[in-house]
Parts: structure tokens; sequence; C-alpha cells
């Protein structure tokens, strides 16, 4: 999207099951007491994925993300929020792993050549804290609820969409092609 549209994104931290202990929470637990098919959430999901083109494992854990946010903030501020953040994803979506763990963290830094020692003083010091509370306290005046949420004019899309329907949100608020230059 921001290859072929004249926009800007931002990343915006949402505090998705903020109750979530360190070493996560197992999906049957948290939906526990909801008429869901646990095997038939997972292959709606791995179809979305899928049809999006973007690894899904089989997801058995949620973990909390605070700290993930908190670090992905840093890595905005050092120009690689983008590529943390994709790759956050990848580790918990695909891998399974534990993004609540501070190792675990550190290695997603330093796979990205940001500076581990940085790394883990902005975790420990909770430097970007402030940062992710102002994310979360915006994400729930705008009536944010779920992840992933594109606003954009105060529209907003919920959940992994297809293209398509990004791009139809890109016509009807007028925003411009970029110049490729083909």
């Amino acid at each position: 999207m921001k290859r072929e549209y004249e926009i800007e994104c931002r990343w915006i931290a949402f505090p998705l099951h903020p109750e979530t202990p360190e070493d996560g929470l197992f999906l049957k637990d948290l939906f526990m007491g909801r008429d869901s098919d646990m095997d038939e959430v997972r292959a709606r999901m791995k179809r979305v994925a899928e049809e999006l083109g973007l690894p899904m494992g089989r997801q058995e854990k949620i973990y909390n993300s605070r700290l993930a946010q908190e670090l992905g903030k840093w890595a905005e501020s050092k120009g690689k929020g983008d590529a943390f953040h994709h790759a956050a994803f990848h580790a918990f979506f695909a891998e399974g792993k534990n993004i609540r763990k501070i190792p675990v963290l550190l290695d997603l830094a330093r796979s990205l050549d940001l500076p581990g020692e940085e790394a883990e003083r902005i975790l420990r010091e909770r430097v970007f804290k402030d940062a992710v509370d102002s994310d979360w306290e915006f994400s729930r005046s705008a009536g944010v609820r779920a992840v992933p949420t594109l606003r954009l004019n105060g529209r907003s899309l919920v959940g992994a969409q297809p293209y398509e329907v990004m791009e139809r949100l890109m016509r009807d608020n007028n925003v411009g092609k970029r110049d490729t230059g083909s």
C-alpha cells in the first residue's frame, strides 16, 4: 500500500489482552465458554493468512505483547520500526515465540542490526512506556477494538483485509497513487 499510494503509515500500539501472564495463555483457555471450536478458528486464521501470503504456524498460546510494543517504538526511533514489527509478527505467528520474553526481543533487535545492549536498557528502564500508554489511550478513544485496524480519515477497516478492499478505501478517500516513474 505504501509503495503504491501517497500515504504515511504509522504503527499504533493496541492493548490486546494486556492481562496475559508472562508465560502466555492457551487459546483454549482464552476462548473458554465461548461457542468457538479452536480447530475451526485456527483453520480460518490459516486460510486468511494463506490468502494474504502471510506465514502462520499452529498457534497454541497468546503472549503479552507490551514489551514488544515498547521495543517497537524504540526501533521506530532508529528507523527500523517496520522491520521490527514484521520480525515480531513472524516470531509470534509463524514461529510461536513468546514475544514477552526479553531474550526473544533482544534476538529480534540484534537480527535487525539494532544494538543489543541499548535494546536491553530500553526494556529494563521502560523508556518507551509512556509512548505505548499514549497509543493505548488513542486506541481506546478512537474506538479500536481489534487488530489489525487500518484507519484513514476517520474510517476504519478491521481485520486482515484483501488488498482490493484496502485499495477501495484509498480510492474512496481520494488518496493519490505514487509516481513510480514507469
